[in-house]
């Protein structure tokens, strides 16, 4: 029985599916999900998110949300999300060091601005990890 897979963000539908498994990064850990998971919501972590479809592995990268199981359907409602296809090194590389510099400028920068860029430096770190990880 295949799972249906759906991956959402604010601004559009990244991924949607019939999958064999998903793993995602979630704040209690990775938790791999195959056809007969029982009910489950979870909140997603900032990471990469492994699909499994004939075999291949797909990687997305994640940027926080939630995440249900609800039969043989995932539902991921991400802050951010993007395939690996679209990822584009480049781009994300400046953001990363636009990022990182904010974030050592500011001596006294609003608790929240600074929680802001750290999850953007750990979502660009993901996205490089994921881009990198073929080469």
């Amino acid at each position: 029985m295949p799972l249906t897979l759906e991956i959402v963000t604010p601004e559009n539908r990244v991924y949607s599916d019939t999958i064999d498994t998903v793993v995602i990064p979630t704040t209690e850990g990775e938790v791999g999900i195959l056809p007969g998971h029982i009910p489950l919501l979870t909140q997603v972590e900032h990471g990469e998110l492994r699909v499994t479809k004939d075999g291949q592995t797909i990687w997305l990268a994640v940027g926080g949300g939630f995440a249900a199981v609800e039969g043989d359907r995932i539902h991921v409602l991400a802050e951010r999300a993007i395939t690996e296809e679209k990822i584009d090194e480049n781009a994300v590389e400046a953001a990363l060091k636009r990022a990182e510099a904010e974030m050592r400028e500011a001596q006294h920068i609003d608790p929240q601005q600074y929680e802001h860029l750290q999850n953007l430096v750990r979502y660009a770190g993901t996205q490089l990890a994921i881009k990198r990880r073929r080469r």
